[in-house]
């Protein structure tokens, strides 16, 4: 009778093979301490022989070890050369990363828009570069927020948006200090600067 792969007992560590996991379980149940353990030597030799460019690795032997506890279910009772992991190790969870969570007016400008927008008062008033600040600003707005929505977008909403993240600071700003585009020229001028970065590689 055919013996299926799909019928026999799933594998705990599958890159080594049915044949070394029935070498482990044969392993288990010899009864003598020191057979048993010369078997488990000559296990990890024909284990390591399987991913010979791997034997330079720092602690490469280590991890060979920690395999053969895995594969024998933590019941191999030997005097293991290595430190080797306990079941209870084997499945541990990272630290949980602990993210800032801070407000955002408008999910769809981005937390980094809201920011360059604050450092709009550190540009002296009437300056050009306040004014070349403000307009690449919120032409990036536009194409952010029509790049949201699939929508035209209307300039008013913008200088509206703009007004209200910089305050008083932006109460005399006009739709012509924008300097804003339409939508069709954005879009061709991310096509070109694509195209110049593809050059430039």
């Amino acid at each position: 009778m055919l013996e299926y792969n799909t019928q026999l007992k799933k594998l705990e560590l599958p890159e080594y093979g049915r044949n070394i996991q029935r070498m482990v379980d044969y392993c288990t149940q010899i009864e003598d301490r020191e057979e048993r353990t010369r078997c488990a030597y000559a296990i990890i030799a024909t284990m390591g022989n399987l991913f010979p460019h791997l034997r330079d690795i720092n602690d490469f032997k280590h991890k060979l070890w920690d395999h053969l506890a895995i594969m024998s279910d933590f019941k191999l009772d030997i005097d293991y050369p290595y430190e080797v992991l306990k079941p209870d190790n084997l499945y541990t969870r990272p630290n949980p990363i602990k993210y800032k969570l801070t407000s955002i007016k408008y999910r769809h400008y981005g937390k980094l828009m809201e920011e360059m927008l604050g450092k709009y008062s550190s540009f002296p008033e009437g300056s050009d570069e306040r004014k070349q600040f403000i307009s690449l600003l919120s032409n990036n707005m536009k194409k952010t927020l029509y790049n949201s929505t699939k929508e035209m977008v209307d300039d008013e909403r913008i200088l509206k948006d703009i007004k209200e993240y910089i305050g008083k600071e932006a109460e005399n700003l006009t739709i012509e200090d924008l300097k804003l585009r339409s939508i069709k020229e954005l879009q061709v001028k991310k096509a070109n600067n694509n195209r110049n970065n593809r050059h430039k590689k």
